[in-house]
């Protein structure tokens, strides 16, 4: 591949993972430690690419606040 390809590539996903991040943190600060303390969430993830026939899903679990 490219070398511009492989750049626009880590740009994107870069992008995915630091505002997906500040997403779930906000979500947890939100919730409060009270309701995530303890806890776990299922997370799924689906990445679709318009005008290519892409559909990755990745699915994990995140765990809330340790006591």
């Amino acid at each position: 591949m490219s070398e511009d390809f492989n750049m626009t590539m880590r740009k994107f996903l870069k992008q995915v993972g630091v505002t997906s991040q500040q997403a779930i943190e906000d979500a947890m600060r939100e919730a409060g430690s009270e309701t995530t303390t303890g806890q776990s969430y299922a997370a799924k993830v689906v990445l679709t690419v318009d005008g290519l026939d892409v559909e990755h899903v990745v699915t994990g679990t995140i765990a809330g606040r340790s006591e």
